[in-house]
């Protein structure tokens, strides 16, 4: 068996593109209309660019996973019908589907992409990974809820079966994500499994009585509420060694609406950690997961890999419901000009502070020297959205993915 994949999420033709140069050997995304990630901003993702994502993907020798896994409505099945022999021409590696209708509509239209399938399936054992075998599929999303034990038992009942499993990101409250509170709290207008939650399980929430209307009492004595069903982050970088020893062929990282840093960032630690363990089985994991606590989350837990079915009781974010990271997204690096280096502020920052770079083949601590602007004004501070010029204190060679944080949690030695 070959080395095991790192797939990371695409949000758009620009993620894409920082996924696989940070480390990704496959991305998945969705379309408007057919994905579980209904993308509100940026550039979306639509049948009209569907082939020239893609092709980006198979330009860098990496592949390229279309998710089409909403539960399908029949309006949802006739726009499928008008556009999939569209899909088919854009090439992807493989579908992620859910739904039995929709999987009926690849293998009709579709017969040489592979089928796999999505998490939404709750897929738990092995009789039934063997019954989309059977149906022709080639790969399996395992649920959230499956142990790493069990994974290697499902491995070994059904060994041609591709298994894939999330290693990183946010979870649902819901089983497998099959969640309806999304629906009922907003009258049916965002629909969580038709790609628009509005995540209600990050809410906070205040008890009332019945006969005490207009008086909240808090379900636990804080000023900021109980975040009761907002869930802890997945991480599992600690137990890569397992995964691997399990028979798994794919680790999949969540986050197709997070930003461009984060997908970067947790591209590239994984990346390295994965080849860590394969030099040295017994590799300590810390630094890797440090970089880890410099991206957005919302503290982390294992989930349900390590226990025999039941979630840990420290799983839960009671009190934010919001990722918070260790390090902030300063800017992106752009382009390169004699000495100065094109940048676009993702957020405020001074010269001569120490701030962090990162690219794919790079990391250190350096400072701004000089800012100006593209007519050459020097700035005091590099503003959000500002467009400028910056001189650092070390050059960056591998600059064009390159991007820069605060230094936040120190570096590790390896």
């Amino acid at each position: 068996m070959g080395k095991i994949e790192l797939l990371l999420p695409a949000g758009s033709k620009e993620k894409l593109e920082y996924a696989i140069h940070y480390g990704a050997d496959a991305v998945y995304f969705g379309m408007v209309d057919f994905s579980l990630r209904a993308m509100r901003k940026g550039e979306l993702i639509t049948l009209d660019n569907l082939k020239d994502v893609i092709d980006a993907a198979h330009n860098l020798g990496k592949k390229a996973h279309l998710t089409l896994n909403i539960f399908a409505f029949n309006n949802d099945i006739k726009n499928l019908e008008g556009c999939i022999e569209r899909i088919a021409d854009a090439k992807p590696d493989a579908v992620l589907i859910s739904d039995m209708g929709i999987m009926m509509l690849a293998k009709k239209y579709m017969p040489d992409v592979a089928i796999h399938v999505s998490t939404q399936a709750s897929t738990l054992n092995y009789e039934a990974v063997k019954f989309w075998e059977d149906f022709g599929a080639k790969r399996v999303v395992l649920g959230r809820e499956v142990n790493i034990k069990d994974m290697a038992l499902i491995k070994q009942k059904v060994p041609n079966m591709e298994l894939e499993v999330f290693v990183h990101g946010a979870q649902c409250v819901s089983f497998s994500g099959r969640c309806l509170l999304s629906d009922y709290m907003t009258n049916g207008e965002r629909k969580a499994n038709q790609g628009n939650c509005c995540q209600p399980c990050r809410w906070s929430y205040k008890l009332v009585e019945e006969t005490r209307p207009g008086q909240y009492y808090e379900i636990e004595q804080n000023n900021r509420g109980t975040h009761i069903m907002s869930t802890k982050d997945l991480c599992l970088v600690h137990h890569l060694r397992e995964l691997i020893d399990a028979g798994v062929d794919s680790l999949k990282v969540e986050g197709r609406t997070k930003s461009l840093y984060y997908v970067s960032a947790v591209a590239k630690t994984y990346r390295a950690a994965i080849d860590a363990v394969y030099k040295d089985k017994n590799a300590d994991m810390t630094p890797y997961f440090n970089e880890l606590l410099k991206v957005g989350n919302r503290g982390y837990t294992t989930g349900f890999y390590l226990g025999d079915g039941e979630y840990p009781a420290d799983g839960y974010s009671y009190d934010i419901s919001k990722g918070l990271a260790g390090a902030d997204f300063l800017c992106e690096i752009t382009d390169k000009k004699d000495d100065y280096y094109k940048i676009k502020v993702k957020n405020k920052f001074y010269p001569n502070t120490d701030i962090e770079i990162i690219s794919p083949t790079e990391q250190f601590t350096a400072q701004a020297l000089e800012m100006k602007d593209e007519d050459g004004e020097i700035k005091e501070y590099a503003n959000t959205n500002d467009d400028l010029w910056v001189k650092f204190s070390h050059p960056i060679n591998d600059y064009k993915y390159a991007l820069a944080r605060t230094v936040g949690i120190k570096n590790y030695e390896n």
